[in-house]
């Protein structure tokens, strides 16, 4: 008997839309995928979410190009779900479509002040200094004194890129208005607050060690707050990643500063309380804090830290989707297992996520692929039962989508756009350096 064809759409084309294309192509041959992503450039959180002078973690991209080069699966860039194309549309010409528009919000911080001119979220900033074309071009880099809050990867992201110098980012693909942002940086002394203690936090052992790498900072663990409680313990004895981060952490209490120009402190048992100031930020305050099974509970002696901005890293948020259900407490779409299900608990028929929108902004790029196994298990099941596409010619959508004057970027658009960035690097004898605003890329990759 004959396999049926099917159609699907991922409707963005980071690594948890990619990684469920690469995962269903393979195990269903008779499926062929359309990869639809916002931006004119493909790769989604990778090139426009980790640091620039993490590489390593970049050569996720080279996996990620090999899945989006093969037969089955088209990359349809510079589209907007919500503008240019609505579910309807996805209906007419897709037998399935599976979300993966990831969170690249930020998670509000609820305290007075956090309005004031010179707070900021960290996605921003972060968007910032990757390049991100959805921001401004220029970053107010004023302040001397900074404070970051979070215990995540993203606040020592943050922390390292306001103190290392802009030169040390030559090496990386930054783009040339952000070399020129961090060269006029004032910032000397970041100061990251995080509500727990050493076994709570959430940074990974390898991050945290790399604070240290650059000769011009000296990363100071200020002891007060160094507290470990029997729930810390037992986190300790259980894992061997929480072992690292607080043997780590101890080294850098006992580690003398060089007098290195920049420095990082990194306070525990902080809580953040308000963000001070008359018409900007002048200071920061935060309460300190006392563990009860391994939970933060307030002691009511606060300090008052002269700090002259605000970053908040307490997490990214995900968006709703035009024509989706959303829960805008846990930031998710609705799923059971990666079907979207409705206000009713019924599943919508033949719409799925995976990623960041499915589960919320938790794990590593890793995690997707088991995410989007899950996803795709769930969309083999239904084959059967799927509703075939009303249109299907596979050129139709991009017909549609160039009628409505969409400048849609192929595969091949973002290999000259990608040849391109290389060439700049080759000139200025750097890997590659990233091309920023939209309408540039969009130029750029058409030749």
């Amino acid at each position: 008997m004959r396999v049926r064809d099917i159609r699907v759409a991922v409707v963005g084309g980071g690594p948890a839309g990619i990684y469920a294309a690469d995962i269903l192509t393979k195990a269903y041959p008779n499926a062929s995928v359309d990869v639809i992503e916002r931006l004119p450039a493909p790769y989604g959180l990778v090139r426009y979410g980790v640091a620039p002078d993490h590489p390593r973690i970049k050569e996720i991209i080279k996996a990620l190009h090999r899945v989006l080069s093969q037969p089955q699966i088209r990359f349809l860039g510079n589209v907007d779900y919500g503008t240019d194309l609505k579910m309807s549309d996805l209906r007419r010409f897709y037998d399935a479509v599976i979300f993966s528009t990831g969170a690249m919000a930020d998670r509000p911080l609820d305290i007075p002040g956090v309005d004031l001119p010179g707070s900021y979220g960290a996605a921003d900033f972060v968007s910032w200094y990757d390049g991100h074309p959805d921001v401004p071009r220029e970053w107010p880099l004023e302040a001397k004194e900074v404070a970051v809050v979070g215990a995540g990867n993203v606040a020592l992201d943050v922390a390292r890129m306001l103190v290392k110098t802009a030169d040390e980012q030559l090496t990386t693909e930054i783009p040339a208005n952000v070399y020129d942002g961090l060269k006029a940086n004032a910032c000397t002394d970041v100061h990251v607050f995080a509500r727990r203690g050493p076994a709570q936090i959430k940074f990974s052992p390898m991050e945290l060690r790399e604070l240290s790498h650059s000769p011009n900072v000296d990363v100071i663990v200020h002891p007060e707050g160094f507290e470990i409680d029997e729930a810390g313990q037992e986190a300790i004895n259980s894992s061997k990643q929480t072992k690292m981060v607080v043997n780590t952490l101890l080294k850098y209490v006992e580690t003398e500063p060089t007098g290195a120009p920049h420095r990082i402190h990194i306070h525990m048992c902080q809580s953040p309380v308000e963000i001070l100031g008359d018409g900007k930020v002048e200071a920061f305050r935060t309460e300190r804090t006392e563990l009860v099974d391994g939970s933060a509970r307030g002691t009511g002696e606060t300090t008052d830290w002269p700090v002259q901005a605000v970053y908040r890293a307490v997490g990214y948020l995900s968006s709703p989707l035009v024509d989706l259900p959303f829960d805008h407490q846990a930031g998710v779409i609705p799923n059971e297992a990666g079907r979207v299900i409705d206000m009713d608990g019924n599943h919508q028929p033949g719409t799925y996520v995976t990623g960041w929108i499915k589960r919320g902004p938790v794990g590593l790029i890793g995690h997707t692929k088991s995410d989007a196994s899950q996803t795709i298990d769930c969309l083999l099941e239904d084959v059967d039962s799927l509703q075939p596409a009303e249109v299907s010619d596979p050129d139709a959508i991009v017909q549609h989508l160039v009628e409505r004057g969409v400048e849609v970027t192929s595969w091949e658009d973002w290999g000259r756009l990608d040849a391109h960035e290389m060439a700049l690097g080759e000139e200025q004898g750097r890997l590659r350096v990233k091309v920023v605003p939209r309408e540039e890329m969009v130029s750029r990759s058409r030749g």
